[in-house]
């Protein structure tokens, strides 16, 4: 039986932090159910891209509509095996969900993976799992990471960190090296 992962999202998620995890594990053979606090499968959640094009932060435009494939209300985080947290400015609205946290504080204490990515520990931070962890993030969440009682590490944008099953990184261009950890830790062995 295929591994089941949950991936919370919300509006506003980063377009390609989305849409390419969620692509990827399916093509692995994964299942992946995408849900958003308050929406249903068949409901969509706006996206946005953001890029790196030399100012002090990101620069924010508009992306694609991404398809829901699964009902928030209807998740029980024990038939799943691992949780997706992607970034964008969805972290910050979906981490004042009592239900979202609940869910992450499942995955913790069942040690089961976690990943987050650039602005997704937030989330992680509002849960109250990083004491005593280290973790990856958009360097702007640092400071977050650290007042949580954890250690944040700083990597290069393309690379990504595990700290026993969590797998965290900065920002979409670590998607490689975060989703071939994130398999790793889920056990998952590639040939080519």
């Amino acid at each position: 039986m295929a591994k089941k992962i949950l991936m919370l999202v919300g509006d506003f998620v980063e377009d390609y932090e989305v849409m390419v995890p969620f692509q990827a594990l399916l093509m692995a053979g994964y299942t992946v159910h995408a849900v958003c606090p308050d929406k249903k499968a068949g409901d969509a959640v706006r996206t946005s891209i953001h890029d790196f094009e030399g100012d002090q932060t990101y620069s924010e435009k508009r992306g694609h509509n991404f398809a829901l494939n699964a009902t928030f209300d209807e998740v029980d985080e024990n038939s799943y095996d691992a949780l997706v947290i992607p970034g964008g400015r969805a972290p910050e609205y979906i981490r004042l969900n009592k239900r979202v946290l609940e869910i992450v504080k499942h995955f913790d204490k069942e040690n089961k993976p976690i990943a987050a990515i650039c602005h997704g520990p937030q989330v992680l931070v509002a849960a109250g799992i990083l004491k005593g962890r280290q973790c990856a993030a958009y360097p702007a969440v640092g400071p977050d990471v650290e007042a949580a009682g954890g250690e944040y590490i700083s990597v290069d944008l393309d690379k990504a960190h595990v700290d026993g099953n969590l797998v965290t990184a900065p920002a979409w261009p670590a998607h490689p090296d975060w989703l071939a950890k994130l398999l790793k830790v889920l056990g998952a062995e590639i040939k080519i």
